[in-house]
């Protein structure tokens, strides 16, 4: 696939990474590709589903599965704004995708080379093609205006916390 082509799909899974965000989830979004289709995609989801596996490339993988009705997703790219974690890269394995396509690096937590590599590891049955920084960029400021945006919550609730216990006198009513 062109550079274009790879471009295409990860303004794709930009555009689900915001679903994410607008239901206040971390913005990640992720696309599977076959051919010039898309079968499956996804945005993170673990908060609203109480599902710690609703992460955004297990959704697309998930319905990757159904629409080829197969466990193997065979001749497949999958895009993913970040880079996937130790059990999104397993299940990437297990799926046999052909091809990963990643925008942020993940320090903390990626496992396509940042943590760990669990995708190019020679001990595993099947090897990925792993290509990253596809609107890195882009990608990589979503999260961080996200997680600002967070903490600048969190210390606004902190804040109006304090300001309501020091309104509250001793003695009176609660």
């Amino acid at each position: 696939m062109s550079e274009t082509s790879d471009e295409y799909w990860m303004r794709h899974a930009l555009q689900l990474a915001r679903r994410a965000r607008e239901q206040g989830e971390v913005p990640v979004g992720a696309v599977l590709v076959q051919g010039d289709k898309v079968i499956g995609e996804g945005w993170n989801r673990p908060i609203g589903q109480h599902d710690p596996t609703a992460h955004a490339e297990m959704m697309a993988l998930r319905e990757g599965g159904k629409a080829l009705e197969n466990y193997r997703l065979l001749d497949t790219t999958l895009y993913v704004t970040l880079e996937p974690c130790i059990m999104c890269a397993g299940a990437i394995v297990h799926s046999r995708i052909g091809r990963l396509v990643f925008g942020a690096r993940d320090e903390k937590t990626g496992a396509a080379g940042s943590l760990v590599d669990i995708l190019g590891h020679p001990g595993m049955n099947h090897q990925v093609k792993v290509e990253q920084g596809v609107l890195a960029e882009e990608c990589a400021a979503m999260l961080s205006d996200f997680f600002r945006m967070r903490r600048e919550q969190k210390r606004a609730q902190r804040q109006a916390q304090r300001a309501a216990e020091q309104g509250a006198t001793p003695g009176s009513a609660a």
